[in-house]
Formats: C-alpha cells, sequence, structure tokens
C-alpha cells in the first residue's frame, strides 16, 4: 500500500538509488507512475507493505516502508531489486552501482566512480566540506539527518587528507 513519504514513520526502512544522470522531465511522472505502481502491490508474505518515495533533485530515488506495520522479507527484497533494474533498462539509467559517488559542486551533482572520488580527494579537487550524499543510511530519520552532509562527517572522510 502506497502513503506519502513524509507520513511514514522516522525509523522507516529505506533504500536509496542514486541514478548516473538526473531524470528527465518527462522521464519523472513515468517513474512515479511506475513507483508507484510496484509500491502499491508490493508485498512480504502476502502482506501489504506500507511504503512511500520520494525523487530527491530529480537524479535519487528513495524508497521507504514502515516496518512498524510489515517488514520487507527477502523475496519482497528481491522483486524490489528486479523493479529497480527494470527502472535502469526502462530509462537507460544506473541505479544499482554501489561503486559510485554522488557529491556537489557548488550548485552541480558530480556521479563519479568511487576510484575517481578517492583521486579527487588526493589532488584536492574534493575537500572534507565537499557536500556528499551518504547512501548508507538506514531510515528515514537518518535520510533527514544525515543523508546530504560534508564528506567530513560521512564514510567519505576515510579518502580525505
Amino acid at each position: 500500500m502506497i502513503v506519502p513519504f513524509d507520513q511514514l514513520p522516522d525509523q522507516s526502512r529505506i533504500w536509496i538509488y542514486p541514478s548516473n544522470r538526473k531524470f528527465k522531465e518527462d522521464e519523472i511522472p513515468k517513474v512515479s507512475e511506475a513507483l508507484t505502481r510496484f509500491l502499491d502491490q508490493w508485498t512480504a508474505h502476502s502482506q501489504s507493505l506500507e511504503a512511500g518515495f520520494v525523487l530527491p533533485y530529480d537524479r535519487f530515488i528513495v524508497i521507504g516502508i514502515n516496518q512498524e506495520t510489515a517488514q520487507a522479507s527477502g523475496c519482497s527484497i528481491d522483486s524490489s531489486v528486479r523493479f529497480i533494474q527494470h527502472l535502469e533498462k526502462e530509462f537507460d539509467i544506473v541505479l544499482l552501482d554501489k561503486m559510485n559517488v554522488t557529491f556537489k559542486q557548488g550548485e552541480y551533482f558530480v556521479y563519479k566512480q568511487l576510484s575517481d572520488f578517492r583521486k579527487m580527494a588526493k589532488t584536492r579537487a574534493v575537500t572534507k566540506k565537499t557536500i556528499v550524499f551518504n547512501n548508507l543510511v538506514d531510515n528515514k530519520q537518518e535520510y533527514l539527518k544525515h543523508w546530504e552532509i560534508p564528506a567530513a562527517q560521512s564514510w567519505h572522510s576515510r579518502f580525505m587528507s
């Protein structure tokens, strides 16, 4: 069952899928519609999952589920990954590559391979003050407070000198 993301409790589990590019203007309603259809029928052990989504900056998909009503199972998580793979093919985007980093440079968003980000840190093209997206946050509360933060406050800090 789909609910507005902002109505999910703070402890709701989340998954963040960064896109390798910004969604095109005509893709946003199509991605939203596909997410709505999928989340509306998403279940775990035949029990409906209370789920919502947001598309921050038109380049991330954030899905949350209220674990107080039902928890995602291995099978339901697998079905969500298959759904995300379907979106990748349909829109010719990359969402599941975990070896990348998205960060801000001024008003621009940069999507780089982790190895390139390391090189940029060594040459100080990115610094401890660079705003990064910590896609490893686990729940909605962490997402709201610790997703978009300076590199010094995230796991990215290990690459900074």
